[in-house]
Formats: C-alpha cells, structure tokens, sequence
C-alpha cells in the first residue's frame, strides 16, 4: 500500500528495462535508491536507510532471511546475490508494512532472482542471457549466464557467475589497499505450475575463497555457502496462499591471504539459517483486504579461534567465542488494507515476535599471566560469562497505520506511523572477550576500535513518523516527491567507553574499548526527488533531467550528540538523453563535508567532493552494450561511511592515527550482454 506499493513499481519498472550489470556487487543497483553503505569488501558493503545500519534493515533474498556469520559481518545477506542474478528489486524506507517482515526498524530491501519462465505453447522453450564486464580500475571483471529450459507447465533454470576484483586506486593514482575479492555463485531454479498453484524450488551455492577488508583488522579466507528455498503459492477463488520454507548454511573463515595486510590468526564461523512464511491474503470486498501470517526464523552460530602454534597468547587452547549460539524468532501479523474511498487508502497491522537467544559456556587461548604478569583479561572474563545466565527472552510488538490521501490524479499525500522492534544480534549479547586481541575482532564498523557484548540488551523500539508529498504533471512531463521523516529509538544498541587498547601492541597509539549499551536516540531527515522532461524531438530523442537530496540527522538524546555513520547532505544530478538505440546519462554526486562525527569511536572529519560519471547504452536486437566512466574527473575523496583504513596504517609502518579510507579514482567501464 501507499509508500510501500509506489516504491515497489518504480524499482519493479527499472528491472523490466534489463539493468546493466558491470559489476558483480548487487549493493550498486540500491545507489539511487535511497540507500547509503558502510563500505566493507567489494561485495559486502552494509546497507543504511535513513541513518539507520545494518541488522535494523531487514534484508530478503527471495523471501528469505540469511544471517551474517561473522563478528565483523563480513558476509552479509546482500553479498550471497550477485548481481547478475537480480529480476526485482523492492526499497521500503521507513515505515515497513508488518506483512514485509519484523526484528527491523531501518527498513526494507528486498531482492528476488528470475521466476520461473513457461513455454506458452505445447513447444520446448529456451531462452537465456551471457555476458561479461570490465572496469579499469582494480581490473575488476567477471562473467555471467543465465538460462531457460520449460514447458508450458515445467521450468528449469540455471544461472552461474564469476566476479573478481584487484586492488583499487585512489584518485591521487594510490592503491587502497586490500580491496582485492574473488567470488563465485550458482543457482538452480525449478518450476512447476498448474492452472491455480505454483511450486518453485531454488538451489543456490557461492564460494568466496578471498575478500579483502581494508576497514577491518583480518580479511576474509574462505565463505562457502549452500541454500534452498521452497515456495508454493495458491490462488484460491476466496484466497491467496504463499508458503516459503528456506535453509541456508554457511562455513566462513577470517584470517590474512595478501601481502597487502599480512599476519597469521585462524577464525572460523559456521552459521545456519532454517525458517518459514506462511502469508493468507483473504479479498473480503473491492474495498478491504486482510492479510495474515506466521514465521518463524532459527539462526545457529558457532564462532571458534583456533590456536596458533608457537604462540604464547593465541594457544594452546581453542578460543571460543560463540558456542552453540542460537537466536530463534516465533512471529504471528496481520494486516489490513481498507480502501475508504475513491480518494483515502488505509493500511494498518500489527505483529507479535517471541524472540529466545541463548548460547553455552565458552573459553579463552588459556588461563596463565600475560607478559610481565599480567592480568588474563580473557580468562577472567570467560569465568564471569560461564557463571551468569546466557538465555534472553524478548517479546516484541510491532504496530504500522499508514493513510494515503489523493486529491487528484496529480497529486498524492501520504503519511503514517510505525512502532518497530529489534532484540540484540548474537554478537552484540554474547562478545565476552576483554584483551587487546579480542576485542579488535569484534565489530562491523570499520572503525578501528574493540567491542565487548552485552547480555543485559533490552531490545531495541523505534517510533516512526514519515510523510511524502507527490506532484506530477498532467502530462508526466516533470514530478517531485517531497519525502520527511523522524524516528525516536528507545534503547538502541550503541556503545559506551570502558576502557583503552593499544592495537596490534603499538603502544603509540590508543583506540577506546567499547562495549554494547543502551541509550535513547533520534534520526531525522528529508529526502527530495525529482524529475524534468528538457526536450522530446525527432533530431535529439528526448532529455530528461532527474535529481535527488538526500539530509539526515542521527545523534544521542544524551551524552556526546552524534551518531557514527551518519551520511552528511548529498546530492545526485543526472541528465538522460534516448535517442534511438542509444542512452546516455550524465550524472554528478556532491556530499557535503562531514563535521557531525561519533566523538566515541573517534570518527573522522571528511571533506566535501563532486564526483562526475558518464554513461552510454547501446542495444541492438539482442544485444545490450554499456560503456561508461565513474569519476570521470579522477577526485581524490574520502568515503563518509568508509571507517578508517587499517590496510594502510600497517602499511605505513603502523605509526600515528588511523586515515579515513578513500574512494576510488577513475574507471572506465564495459559491459555486454546478450539475450538468446
């Protein structure tokens, strides 16, 4: 409904128009979507809606929930679907409709790989689409195929890829280093239909053997996952019925492959997924809609260090982080859609989740004095873990009322108010480790600095307020959104100062021990976009101007007052000219400097930039040809969401403070694909 349906259409619309794949990083199609990144590895970047960040953006690939694996969540949900993969994409910034999932209050991305396609006709249909793409900098390639085999009531369909990347450069012509990756992915999809039911079943494996994390203090060595997903949908005269069961499972290991951040420390990750969605969508009259369902999502974690040998501190015993970790959700909604008139709309639910987190005892490297006698931080912590109870339960509710007011075909005003929930991941409750060593590995920041848990987390609650005021022309020759809103969060889950540690022993330098806390804290912000038809002619096609601003504002109700990762007013301008066969697109991004910094976690300034990209599309029959160069004019910028880069302080001889990581330079970039 409202916000949530008008979303979907435009993004549903950019798909049908075949999005150009020049890149294996499906976090590329969300740029102009409202959605911002804490950069990570080349195809692990963490989502931001509306300041908020990673967990509290609920993230679906097709309807299903995979959880990151990693304490530094180096294989989030987005990084298991290349971007070649990607048939739909839907963004619901805000105020998420119960029906589109809970444990969020971010927002919604949802991506969907190709449904299943039938033979209209008593013949064999084949169809399918290859490709492959290149951009200069960082030699980063990859290729990709896509193909079809069905009847008109059975559909087999396999699509495979290859991405890799080398280290990029910066706009000075400097490597920043450790953004090198390597990952490849397959996928099988069964289809079967009848005159009112459809049973599609998909199969999916990745593996990832590399991932440089230039932000983060170990990389990734190896990620191999395997998935399915089971979905039967039903359309009944009186009902529609949609039933996903998934399983998804995940080995990941953490460690140092490159000269370029060297060093010798296993970590290793097993991670399962196993839930189910059962949504009944009952059409009661022309007017009303009900909706109602049941889920339930089961997350296993077993995170362990393996010693080291030779080493004094890492060994002789295996450090275990998380032992048996299990989150298990339990999630029962409903959701009604009442259209009042020829002019209001009105969408309102509501969602219980049972929430149970628990984990066993764990260990640390050993038990003996440190150098010099010192204390073992780590085993005196693991003996306070081991003694208190580790089994959390929270129940959640989530209450959405959103109206849609359209006093003219031209016009639409929509507002509406959401109570959102989120319980503590496992790594934010149970991180119990407290050395140098340990702490340093927990995090997804990119910020340099150690978290320890926090088993006391209350969950957190987001009240939400948001507004959008839409004006088109009669005639669509230009159209504007107006889109404000403000969300206060009772205990979210940020960080308190409580104590210091040197990283990698470097005594000259000091970065704070943070561990999980709640506080009370406020987002708010505005969103402008934008569109203008220039010209429409039969010498130059036609010519449309589009644009987009983009202002948030994150910060503490108490204590130092701003939120790390707050993306500082941005602006994107493009010019899009159609002529023929031909597309071409001149598009300039500007983010204002970044003063507004998280004085915990020792934030860096960075300054303002403009970036200009130009792009051009051919297509020709089947074929598809994207050419085009981003940063054209090779800025030298740093990333306002890039944390710092540890990659180049250990470089640099691991003297002085971290440097804030810099985006890259000019790159040309090729892409072809052809549909067969």
């Amino acid at each position: 409904m409202a916000q949530a349906e008008d979303v979907e259409e435009i993004l549903l619309i950019k798909s049908q128009q075949s999005i150009p794949v020049t890149t294996g990083d499906s976090g590329v199609l969300l740029d102009n979507e409202g959605v911002d990144f804490y950069s990570a590895g080349g195809i692990a970047k963490l989502p931001v809606i509306n300041g908020m960040n990673g967990d509290r953006v609920k993230v679906l690939i097709d309807g299903s929930e995979i959880t990151s694996a990693c304490a530094n969540h180096m294989n989030p949900p987005l990084s298991y679907m290349d971007a070649s993969r990607v048939e739909s994409i839907k963004v619901i910034r805000g105020i998420t409709p119960v029906s589109e999932g809970g444990d969020s209050i971010g927002g919604t991305i949802s991506l969907k790989s190709q449904s299943p396609v039938y033979s209209d006709s008593d013949e064999l249909l084949t169809e399918g689409t290859i490709g492959a793409f290149y951009r200069s900098n960082g030699k980063h390639h990859g290729e990709f195929l896509n193909t079809t085999i069905s009847n008109e009531n059975l559909s087999l369909n396999y699509s495979g890829s290859l991405d890799r990347s080398a280290t990029y450069r910066d706009g000075d012509g400097d490597k920043v280093l450790d953004t090198l990756y390597r990952s490849e992915s397959h996928a099988i999809t069964l289809g079967a239909r009848g005159l009112d039911q459809e049973l599609i079943i998909k199969l999916t494996h990745q593996e990832v053997p590399y991932q440089g994390f230039p932000n983060q203090y170990m990389d990734m060595v190896g990620n191999k996952s395997n998935g399915v997903i089971v979905n039967y949908l039903r359309d009944f005269s009186w009902m529609k019925l949609d039933a996903l069961v998934s399983w998804n499972d995940v080995e990941h290991e953490m460690g140092f492959f490159t000269h370029e951040k060297t060093g010798t420390m296993p970590m290793e990750t097993d991670g399962r997924d196993v839930g189910y969605v059962i949504k009944a969508e009952f059409p009661l009259n022309e007017q009303y809609t009900l909706r109602v369902g049941n889920e339930y999502h089961h997350f296993k974690l077993d995170d362990w260090w393996p010693a080291v040998p030779g080493s004094m501190m890492m060994g002789p015993d295996t450090y275990v982080n998380i032992n048996n970790g299990e989150r298990d959700r339990y999630a029962l909604w409903t959701e009604s859609e009442y259209r009042i008139n020829a002019r209001w709309t009105a969408l309102a639910g509501i969602r219980y989740e049972h929430v149970i987190t628990d984990t066993d005892d764990v260990q640390p490297y050993n038990t003996m004095p440190m150098i010099m006698m010192a204390p073992n931080l780590d085993a005196a912590a693991a003996v306070a873990f081991n003694a208190g109870n580790h089994k959390q339960v929270d129940d959640n509710f989530d209450i959405t009322l959103m109206l849609r007011y359209e006093p003219s075909a031209e016009e639409s005003i929509e507002f509406g108010y959401a109570r959102k929930n989120r319980s503590p991941n496992l790594y934010e409750r149970y991180s119990w480790g407290e050395s140098t060593m340990a702490v340093s590995m927990i995090g997804w920041y990119g910020d340099g600095n150690g978290y320890v848990g926090n088993i006391d987390l209350d969950p957190e609650t987001a009240h939400t307020l948001s507004a959008a005021y839409t004006r088109r022309a009669a005639d669509d020759s230009w159209e504007i959104t107006i889109n404000p809103y403000y969300t206060y969060v009772d205990d979210f889950i940020d960080a308190q100062q409580i104590g210091t540690f040197h990283p990698r022993m470097v005594m000259s330098v000091t970065r704070p021990k943070l561990q999980f806390t709640n506080i009370d804290a406020e987002f708010y912000g505005l969103d402008l976009q934008g569109s203008r038809q220039l010209w429409n002619s039969s010498t130059w096609g036609s010519g449309l101007m589009k644009g987009q601003m983009a202002y948030t504002r994150g910060k503490r109700r108490d204590g130092p007052e701003d939120l790390y990762h707050i993306m500082p007013l941005n602006v994107k301008i493009a010019l899009e000219q159609a002529i023929g066969q031909w597309t071409n697109t001149l598009e300039l991004e500007w983010a204002d400097e970044k003063d507004q910094v998280d004085q915990i976690r020792l934030e860096n300034d960075t300054a303002k930039y403009t970036l200009l990209n130009a792009f051009t599309e051919y297509r020709w029959n089947s074929t598809t040809v994207n050419f085009g160069v981003r940063n054209l004019l090779d800025e030298s910028y740093d990333l306002p969401l890039g944390g710092v880069s540890i990659a180049q302080w250990r470089d640099e001889g691991m003297a002085g403070q971290f440097e804030s990581l810099a985006g890259p330079g000019r790159s040309v970039e090729l892409g072809v694909r052809y549909q067969f």
